[in-house]
């Protein structure tokens, strides 16, 4: 499967051969190409820019992960406390109980930040709490997210020609550039179909 480009970390649930699994996931700045296991069932969490745990440092996820210890098929571990593995429609519960416990924490800047709301803090303390909260840059989460609507906008039947006026890329070139990074297609493989399974759906997005 093509793993396309995102700019949220997550927590992923999965049970294969017999065993249980829970990890990390970080933001990734490039499409790569993701293994999907044969007979593997997941569950996923993803949270929105700007929460992170405060066990591990959001730079530190960027493209890469971490595998949770001791999980079992009911609980699993995680900032040294075991908490109840989660099916779609407790979800919400657990991210409720990690924000509670202090354990997923929230930049309120970075979420002014990214409602259009200008801080009056300096340009430099911005970039390097976006940093701090998404291992990121702002620069980068933009590029990511446009990128990724893009190809939305191209599986749902849009032409690239309004893709570009839509989404202010400077001409077709760099609309093409953009989708080959973080994509991993190109517009006509996006509108026909083509290139296999591909990870754009967004999936559950919890918004603590």
């Amino acid at each position: 499967m093509t793993s396309v480009a995102g700019v949220r970390w997550g927590l992923v649930f999965w049970d294969q051969d017999g065993r249980s699994y829970a990890a990390v996931t970080g933001p990734e700045t490039r499409a790569s190409t993701a293994p999907v296991p044969e007979g593997a069932a997941f569950t996923g969490i993803e949270f929105a820019v700007g929460t992170s745990l405060r066990a591990l440092p959001a730079p530190e996820l960027v493209d890469g992960g971490v595998e949770l210890p001791d999980t079992t098929r009911r609980t699993f571990r995680l900032d040294g406390t075991r908490w109840h593995t989660p099916g779609a429609d407790d979800a919400e519960a657990l991210v409720e109980r990690l924000v509670r416990a202090g354990i997923v924490v929230r930049d309120p800047l970075v979420a002014e930040v990214l409602r259009g709301h200008e801080p009056t803090v300096s340009a430099r303390t911005v970039e390097r709490r976006f940093r701090a909260a998404t291992g990121l840059t702002r620069g980068a989460v933009r590029q990511i997210e446009r990128a990724r609507t893009a190809a939305e906008l191209l599986a749902a039947g849009d032409v690239a020609a309004d893709v570009v006026a839509k989404l202010d890329y400077f001409d077709e070139p760099h609309l093409a550039r953009a989708l080959r990074a973080y994509v991993g297609r190109t517009a006509g493989d996006l509108r026909d179909g083509r290139g296999g399974a591909i990870a754009l759906d967004l999936g559950q997005r919890v918004t603590s």
